[in-house]
């Protein structure tokens, strides 16, 4: 049986594994959101940023990337996935049902916000997001290259996601503005 992962943020782009297939894939009942406080990998406990998590929402979809897990070294792949993605128990690791735009449909690992969990910030509006992204800093790099790689590359395959294009709009123009 093959093991599949969603991906919607940088798994889109930095999977670090080579898939044995990949398709654009919609998930539904969640939405894309910087709705978790990161303080690992794109900012620190002195200055949290913020990550994209999948967040449930009654009639919501989320477009992303469906892997698929080489089988030659399955174990390997999932262990460095958990590793990267459950740094924190704000993530739980659940199997979700996917449709491939291939028309397959798919059951896959996918990386859901705890919504009782400390680092869940879903309460707060894209100018407050913009803020903390623009600033923000971690152990992966500036918060708002985490945002424009995917907003980029979510792009690049033809997937729309208005809210994030605005955040990277406003994000954009908060650094602008610091460096003029």
């Amino acid at each position: 049986m093959s093991t599949w992962v969603f991906g919607y943020g940088s798994l889109i782009w930095n999977p670090e594994f080579t898939p044995a297939d990949r398709c654009v894939a919609t998930l539904r009942g969640y939405r894309r959101s910087f709705c978790m406080s990161s303080i690992h990998h794109r900012g620190s406990e002195a200055e949290p940023g913020l990550v994209l998590a999948l967040d449930a929402a009654e009639g919501a979809t989320c477009e992303g990337v469906a892997f698929q897990l080489p089988e030659d070294c399955r174990d390997r792949v999932l262990t460095a996935l958990r590793e990267r993605e459950l740094i924190s128990t704000a993530y739980r690791e659940e199997v979700l049902p996917l449709l491939l735009s291939d028309g397959r449909a798919v059951q896959a690992l996918a990386y859901v916000v705890d919504r009782d969990h400390r680092q869940y910030t879903g309460a707060l509006n894209l100018a407050d997001q913009a803020e903390i992204i623009a600033r923000a800093q971690g152990g992966k790099g500036a918060n708002r290259d985490y945002l424009w790689q995917t907003a980029q590359h979510l792009s690049e395959l033809g997937i729309a996601d208005a809210e994030l294009d605005h955040l990277s709009a406003l994000v954009r123009g908060l650094v602008d503005n610091r460096l003029a």
